[in-house]
């Protein structure tokens, strides 16, 4: 298994066809998140819509369409709107930390309110496992991406009337159902981004000294997209490649 440069992961995703509660997107809408360590990139594939975000700026709006790329630092909440067929790679910061949990959907502050609450609501049954057939994963990811709109719509109005400080609340809110996970995250970020930026720092380092034994090491790789389908993410369906 190979490591991507830089340590970030990606992913190919069909933002969801699903149409939201509020209207946004004229073919659907993803579940609105924040990272709370890892930044993002939405690269436009195919497709029309927009990329909302709510943070520190207030709320905007990003065109979509191909040739666009949209990045998202922590701390800002964000949800993709299909206008039709969008289809975006999306590249990650510390690759395995958003998948170990370095993301907090916006339900509302009841469903935030400890780790077994927010657990219940975010979970997805097993998908393509036996007694989890298609129909039922893909009612409990637009179940949960309806509940964090309700949230999300609560904080675009929040701060809308008290400015961004608003988001405090969230914030605090997400930190708190996190906490007991950063020792893995760390221990993850050590052996995946951290580790491929000290190599380079090394390799620096070599080259001041006109010392460049790396060169005679390098090696090339192909990977393949995983062949399952496409699983269930926050913001619709991904198809992954197996990358560590």
């Amino acid at each position: 298994m190979t490591n991507l440069p830089g340590g970030v992961s990606v992913s190919r995703l069909r933002v969801y066809d699903w149409p939201a509660p509020d209207g946004a997107g004229r073919a659907g809408s993803g579940t609105p998140h924040v990272h709370l360590a890892s930044s993002e990139a939405y690269v436009v594939l195919s497709g029309t819509g927009a990329l909302h975000t709510l943070g520190p700026d207030g709320h905007e709006e990003h065109a979509l369409h191909p040739g666009v790329v949209v990045t998202v630092q922590p701390g800002v909440i964000h949800r993709a709107v299909n206008d039709g067929d969008l289809e975006v790679l999306v590249v990650m910061a510390n690759a395995g930390l958003p998948e170990a949990g370095d993301a907090v959907m916006t339900f509302p502050p009841a469903a935030l309110a400890d780790t077994a609450t927010y657990r219940a609501a975010a979970a997805l049954p097993g998908e393509g496992q036996l007694g989890a057939p298609d129909e039922q994963v893909a009612h409990a990811a637009r179940t949960r991406r309806d509940l964090a709109l309700q949230g999300y719509a609560q904080l675009r109005q929040a701060v809308q009337q008290h400015g961004t400080a608003a988001l405090q609340p969230f914030y605090d809110a997400a930190v708190r159902l996190v906490r007991t996970q950063v020792p893995h995250w760390q221990d993850l970020w050590a052996r995946t981004a951290f580790a491929e930026h000290e190599q380079t720092a090394l390799v620096l380092e070599g080259l001041v000294r006109g010392d460049a034994p790396h060169l005679q090491s390098g090696r090339s790789a192909r990977v393949v997209a995983d062949l399952a389908p496409r699983r269930y993410g926050m913001c619709g369906r991904l198809e992954t490649w197996p990358v560590g």
